[in-house]
This record gives structure tokens, C-alpha cells and sequence, in this order.
């Protein structure tokens, strides 16, 4: 017999698990159990700082999907021409090139490598 805690969508959950003969069917039974009090919770490790230069910049660079940023390819500063690559998103396995709107200077990053980022975020200003 082996005890397991398990917790589903917040409920925590003792089973036991019987061993029965081989090719049978094990017995389970779940109790639930009184959750714990809950610890304090640690702070998350700060992350790096977005780079900017002064201010941000007044033209938008926009995520057009929901992802996670795998690469960020201009650094604050960059001169870039329309349709250049700025930041690379992962979204479903694919990798998907966020480029330049238009002609400009990078005037900040606002994301990191490993950053989710939901449809419509600024990951990047320009002037």
C-alpha cells in the first residue's frame, strides 16, 4: 500500500494506493485533506532591467501573438529599417520574427529572454 498527497485545482487530496495481483486492477481511495496554512511564499529573483535610453520612444513595437520571447535581436540604440527583426517570440513552436514598423532608432527594450507576453504588449519602443 503507498500514501500519496496530491492536490488538484487547489484541493489537496491524501491516496492510498493498494497493490493488488498482477494484471489487476489497483484500489484507490482519495480523502481530502485540510489544506495546509499557506507558507509565505519566497520573492521571485528580480528581473534584469528592460534597457532604455532617457525616455521611451514614441513608435510601438507589438507583440501580435500571445508567446514567450526567445530572442531579442536590437539592442536600445540599433538603427533599424522597416521590416527588420527586433525581437523573436515563440508562440506554438514557431518562431515568429517582431520587426521594425518603420524606419527608427530602438529606444527601449521592455522584455527579457524567457518573458511571456500576451497579444498587444510593448516589447520595444523606437523614435
Amino acid at each position: 500500500m503507498k500514501n500519496y498527497t496530491i492536490t488538484v485545482n487547489g484541493n489537496v487530496y491524501n491516496v492510498t494506493v493498494e497493490e493488488g495481483a498482477a494484471g489487476a486492477a489497483p484500489v484507490v481511495s482519495a480523502v481530502p485533506k485540510a489544506a495546509p496554512a499557506a507558507a509565505p511564499k519566497a520573492a521571485p529573483a528580480p528581473a534584469a532591467a528592460p534597457q532604455t535610453a532617457g525616455s521611451a520612444g514614441s513608435i510601438d513595437v507589438t507583440a501580435s501573438v500571445p508567446g514567450k520571447i526567445c530572442k531579442v535581436e536590437a539592442a536600445v540604440g540599433t538603427a533599424v529599417k522597416t521590416g527588420d527583426t527586433v525581437v523573436v517570440l515563440e508562440a506554438m513552436k514557431m518562431e515568429i520574427p517582431v520587426v521594425a514598423p518603420q524606419d527608427g532608432t530602438i529606444a527601449s527594450i521592455n522584455v527579457s529572454v524567457g518573458d511571456a507576453v500576451e497579444s498587444g504588449d510593448v516589447l520595444a519602443t523606437m523614435n
